[in-house]
């Protein structure tokens, strides 16, 4: 097998963590790696020898052992191995034998160190000491303010209750402390230790008063305090529990379990988590963690694209760990297959809130009895593991196990043709969903050509711009009269705002026919404004710098919405009432989708009427 550097470096975007990398470093990057074809049952190191780079499958499996011929890991399409023994002292650190004929891209040693230096998110991901992820951890938690940290709805006890009644309380709840209180104020606080110390210890009866025990006007710290505050009154008086208190009102409560928490959510150790793992099961124990870690990268400051990034990576990580898995349980695919994600996942935006998006594109030998065998049995065997982990199936079937979406590429080729050729209003349905693909996993490479055709062709049919034009004018902000926020008006969510259909589907949508219109390869909102705005998208580069702040303010009030749902223990989503926004937010949001609304008028006005 001969490979381009180009082609490796197609192959880089599909692999964690290459695929955090600039283009510019990825092509660098692509023309360092060497290309290295070993038949069955070939030594590629053995325990103790000098390493001469790190090694990264392309096609293949390696068995792994270790110094005592232990089997520790059989390794497939994606995964690297000797970064252990370079980050040592250069030497293998296990032994890696070929199990089939195998293709393997090496990075020359001088070039991993270089990159590890130079690129934090490849040092995070090979550096398994975690030191470095752990001191970043530390810097963000003694910067973090403790909104972003504290639980929310404290557990609470009344004065004149029994110590009876506060084990009960702690034991069924799980914690280790609980606020006395009268309303909302804070009188003092019973832990573990005093049931311990002044009950078992001293031969108390269990139906001795609460206000006997408690340690009476505890130490406090208000919400606008940051993660550095706590630990030093932690370390100073040796507490275990702060209670968090605005304008001697309750709000919340800080633990050493909060903060050890706090540190132990990463997107890179979920990632690596997910990867180790070898069943559905087995990753959604870590996915079950993503709220958390969206509340603690919001809480923290982080930009709204750089959340739902991270967030994305996880479901990335997961996609291609169930797809590895399907191989090693249906053996190799038949012929070169390409999994796709699209939705939130495709563009990267992914929230508290995700179902799953998803399609394969197969090779043209592919037999009718490849595609409803092997290639079905894959499908299902992918959706249902990303169901598991908490990607619910997709409501509307656009999913890899239907047979619609589960075809060769000349059929997509086909299918994108005719939305374009006959843009009726299905076909601008379906062309709104496949124009936000992206590519996940699987060894066809064709996705480029196909998208750089698709959007040539698009672009070049002024018919369907309009009417693709017309789809982006569907979903509209949320405004009402008298500059007010127009809510829902009855039902579940009466009084609330769908932050996602009528706040960033629009943005969404707008963002994706500047993609169509200048031919932008970016299937993330925000890059794609931000291509828009710098090139040719037939709007005005004033209107899509405007558009990208109301867009930035438009998603991050959507995230801290479900930052907030999430600390206080409520499941996230998209419903938003107004009510709960002081003015000056309420003002700011109305005038971000007035932006909105705004170019949609521009647009509508501008184009040229469906025919």
């Amino acid at each position: 097998m001969t490979l381009t550097a180009d082609q490796i470096t197609r192959f880089l975007r599909s692999v964690h963590p290459y695929d955090c990398l600039s283009d510019e470093t990825l092509e660098s990057l692509g023309a360092r790696f060497e290309l290295l074809t070993l038949s069955q049952n070939s030594t590629v190191y053995n325990f103790g020898d000098p390493l001469k780079g790190l090694f990264l499958i392309h096609n293949g499996t390696v068995e792994v052992r270790d110094d005592n011929g232990t089997v520790i890991s059989h390794l497939g399409l994606r995964n690297s191995f000797g970064e252990r023994g370079l980050l040592n002292n250069g030497r293998a650190a296990t032994s890696a034998r070929c199990e089939t004929e195998t293709t393997l891209l090496m990075l020359p040693t001088d070039s991993f160190h270089s990159l590890l230096q130079s690129q934090a998110s490849v040092r995070r991901f090979f550096d398994r000491t975690r030191t470095s992820e752990r001191r970043a951890s530390i810097g963000d938690l003694a910067t973090t303010e403790l909104s972003a940290i504290m639980a929310s709805v404290p557990q609470t006890i009344g004065l004149h209750e029994t110590v009876d009644a506060a084990a009960q309380k702690m034991r069924s709840t799980g914690i280790s402390s609980l606020c006395v209180v009268d309303g909302d104020n804070l009188l003092g606080i019973v832990t573990t230790g005093d049931l311990v110390n002044r009950i078992l210890a001293e031969n108390r009866k269990p139906d001795t008063a609460i206000a006997e025990i408690m340690t009476p006007s505890p130490h406090t710290l208000p919400s606008s305090a940051i993660g550095s505050d706590v630990l030093h009154m932690m370390m100073e008086h040796g507490f275990g529990h702060i209670p968090i208190v605005d304008k001697n009102t309750l709000v919340g409560i800080v633990t050493q379990t909060d903060l050890t928490r706090f540190q132990a959510v990463t997107s890179a150790e979920m990632v690596r988590d997910i990867a180790m793992a070898n069943t559905a099961q087995e990753m959604a124990r870590t996915t079950a963690r993503i709220p958390q870690l969206l509340a603690q990268l919001v809480g923290a400051g982080h930009r709204h694209d750089v959340v739902t990034r991270l967030i994305t990576d996880v479901a990335d990580t997961v996609t291609r760990r169930l797809l590895a898995l399907a191989e090693a349980n249906f053996g190799p695919p038949p012929v070169p297959y390409l999994w796709l994600a699209c939705g939130s996942q495709g563009r990267q935006e992914q929230t508290g809130v995700s179902d799953q998006d998803n399609c394969l594109i197969l090779d043209d030998a592919t037999t009718e009895d490849m595609r409803n065998g092997y290639f079905a049995e894959l499908a299902k065997f992918v959706c249902d593991g990303l169901n598991t982990c908490g990607y619910v199936y997709c409501p509307g079937d656009m999913m890899a196990t239907t047979d619609l979406w589960r075809q060769p590429l000349q059929v997509w080729r086909d299918y994108f043709a005719g939305w374009i050729s006959t843009p009726n209003p299905e076909a601008q349905m379906l062309a709104s969903v496949m124009f936000d693909l992206r590519p996940i996993g699987g060894p066809l490479d064709c996705f480029a050509d196909l998208q750089n055709e698709t959007l040539n062709a698009a672009s070049q049919n002024s018919i369907f711009v309009a009417h693709m034009a017309s789809n982006a004018l569907k979903h509209h902000p949320p405004l009402g009269m008298l500059r007010g926020l127009a809510t829902i008006r009855s039902g579940e969510h009466k009084h609330q705002i769908d932050m996602k259909h009528n706040g960033v589907v629009p943005v969404v949508d707008l963002a994706r026919l500047a993609a169509l219109q200048g031919r932008l390869p970016p299937a993330n909102t925000r890059a794609r404004l931000k291509a828009a705005r710098d090139g040719q998208s037939g709007m005005s580069a004033s209107g899509v710098a405007d558009l990208l702040n109301a867009y930035d303010l438009i998603a991050e009030t959507r995230l801290e919405h479900q930052r907030h749902q999430i600390q206080s223990g409520t499941a996230p989503d998209n419903f938003l009432a107004p009510a709960n926004l002081s003015d000056f937010e309420r003002s700011h949001l109305r005038d971000a989708f007035v932006v909105v609304k705004s170019l949609q008028a521009a647009i509508g006005h501008g184009r040229s009427a469906p025919h």
